[in-house]
């Protein structure tokens, strides 16, 4: 790529020069006939322009290469590339200069054969779901010192776990959604005030409610205007966590107050369409005392998008999950249906909507974190960080081994 760039530029000046000279040329006698020349003067003077523009284009994009090193390193996807989560990570270099990566010089491929033998490549990456699901046999057979085997997923551990010990001793790193993994791939990111990334993390230092600025009387007022218990959005209607029990029970529990879960989607009778995803967080807003974030599984640190809807739509968040959840939220500003139980969750929602202040309450957070989804910034996206840490001389260089995956990854006494 970089031959290929210094050969555009060789070109791109080549032509420059032989248009400038002929740019001073009739410049010389541009004075003898203005008017005939002035039309060719100017469309010399937009195509000299025009070539300013590209070599600057190029400067720029070999700037940006060498700044992220010229190595390239080399990650072989072992399995398809056509699945979540390599399916978005594109051939080559492509997705992470698309992405405008802090490092674009990774490479990405398929094919085993590329470098004439696997044992070339400095990571060979396998997708979660396809390899727990692989015989022994199925895995390389030989690797090099240098390489690094990278077991990458985003879904639940308990959807996919491994029950058995044929991938102990196999991965040196884990691309996961689980906070301890070298390389995250989540939903959640959270900063601080200054807009300085805090977390999520296992050891998070949150601000104590009654540290935080209180609630604007302007936020108190919208906050009072809300006219519905919950929502909920979902389109899977049978989860491993039996999520749509619980709902059941807690309609149940709700109906002794005049409240209820009003539920969206294909497992509701009330839609809102995903096309028009604006308007149905606006209605979150103006209308929902809360948002049901309940996940489809319980499995360690998986926190999905779905604790998103809630905190940045003014609803406060009911949890249904296996995460530690003070891992990713202060305490005092959600409500933990596993916690409490259909039973007392209902009571809580019933006290906090009948008293506004303490409601309002639930929002303290609001001038001091705020909450974002992983791929909107390109210090946080899940792709541009496992470039980055192929850049990491010290991580790389370090010997890892994930001796008892069995036990890191499933949850307990999923198998």
């Amino acid at each position: 790529m970089r031959c290929n760039l210094s050969m555009k530029t060789f070109i791109y000046i080549a032509v420059f020069g032989m248009i400038t000279l002929l740019y001073l040329s009739l410049n010389d006698i541009k004075t003898k006939n203005d008017v005939l020349l002035n039309k060719r003067m100017e469309s010399l003077e937009n195509t000299m322009d025009k070539i300013l523009r590209k070599l600057n284009n190029n400067n720029e994009i070999v700037k940006s290469n060498a700044n992220s090193k010229s190595e390239l390193k080399y990650i072989l996807q072992w399995t398809s590339s056509r699945n979540v989560p390599f399916v978005y990570m594109g051939e080559g270099q492509k997705g992470f200069i698309e992405r405008n990566c802090s490092f674009t010089n990774c490479y990405v491929t398929g094919n085993r054969t590329f470098l004439g033998d696997y044992t070339k490549f400095d990571v060979i990456a396998f997708a979660g779901p396809e390899v727990v699901r692989m015989t022994k046999h199925a895995l390389p057979e030989r690797r090099s010192p240098h390489q690094k085997f990278a077991f990458a997923s985003i879904e639940s551990s308990a959807n996919y776990p491994v029950c058995s010990d044929k991938l102990d001793n196999v991965f040196n790193w884990t691309w996961t959604y689980k906070l301890e993994s070298e390389a995250k791939w989540g939903y959640v990111v959270v900063r601080d005030a200054n807009g300085k990334i805090i977390g999520p993390k296992v050891n998070m230092q949150w601000l104590k409610l009654a540290e935080m600025e209180p609630v604007s009387e302007e936020l108190k007022e919208k906050l009072r205007k809300k006219t519905k218990a919950a929502a909920w959005f979902v389109s899977n209607c049978y989860s491993r966590s039996g999520r749509e029990k619980f709902v059941k029970e807690l309609q149940a529990m709700l109906k002794k107050y005049n409240l209820e879960v009003d539920v969206y989607g294909k497992c509701g009778p009330l839609k809102c369409s995903q096309s028009k995803q604006d308007d149905c967080n606006r209605m979150l807003s103006d209308d929902y005392y809360f948002y049901l974030s309940f996940e489809n599984s319980f499995s360690e640190d998986y926190v999905t998008e779905k604790l998103l809807y809630g905190l940045q739509h003014d609803a406060v968040p009911i949890v249904y999950g296996g995460a530690n959840y003070t891992r990713f939220m202060p305490d005092g500003i959600y409500l933990n249906a596993r916690e409490l139980g259909a039973e007392r969750l209902a009571a809580k929602m019933n006290e906090l909507i009948l008293n506004p202040d303490l409601y309002a309450e639930y929002f303290r957070w609001k001038k001091h974190y705020s909450y974002y989804r992983r791929y909107e910034s390109i210090e946080t996206d899940d792709y541009c960080s496992f470039c980055t840490i192929l850049n990491n001389e010290e991580l790389v260089k370090s010997t890892s081994i994930y001796g008892d995956f069995r036990h890191w990854w499933d949850p307990p006494g999923r198998c």
